[in-house]
């Protein structure tokens, strides 16, 4: 299956992300690196995928605020790593206005069913449309 371009940068800003969070760090570069170099997709990791992650990473308090207020009985670090950072990239993207809301929710649940568990999607489709609602965007 081929991906579009933009489900490709959102899996590949996911991958970044991801290592960065494993390892507590706040320098992009060597993880943009290693996901260049793990898939051989250098060109679109470093033309669209590091502008995106450096500014989800310097808006992340924000995102982290939305997703929490929309995430009912749930505190934000319990949240695993993955489910946290698609959600980061998602309520990023409905807040840029690049794509249309449900456009962003389907997305974001591709990402939850390729690389989450079985139980993230339904809790991820949730809190975004949640987000979307509280942003006035659904």
């Amino acid at each position: 299956m081929t991906l579009r371009p933009e489900t490709r940068v959102r899996a590949r800003a996911l991958q970044v992300l991801y290592i960065l969070d494993m390892h507590g760090v706040r320098n992009t570069e060597q993880a943009v690196d290693a996901v260049a170099n793990l898939t051989g997709d250098v060109e679109t990791v470093i033309d669209d995928v590091e502008p995106m992650v450096m500014d989800i990473m310097a808006k992340s308090h924000e995102l982290d605020t939305l997703a929490q207020a929309a995430a009912d009985n749930w505190r934000f670090e319990r949240i695993a790593i993955v489910e946290r950072n698609i959600l980061r990239i998602a309520i990023h993207e409905l807040r840029g206005g690049h794509a249309p809301p449900k456009v962003v929710i389907d997305e974001a649940l591709w990402l939850a069913h390729r690389f989450a568990g079985p139980r993230a999607a339904p809790f991820i489709n949730g809190v975004l449309d949640r987000v979307a609602r509280d942003l006035n965007l659904l």
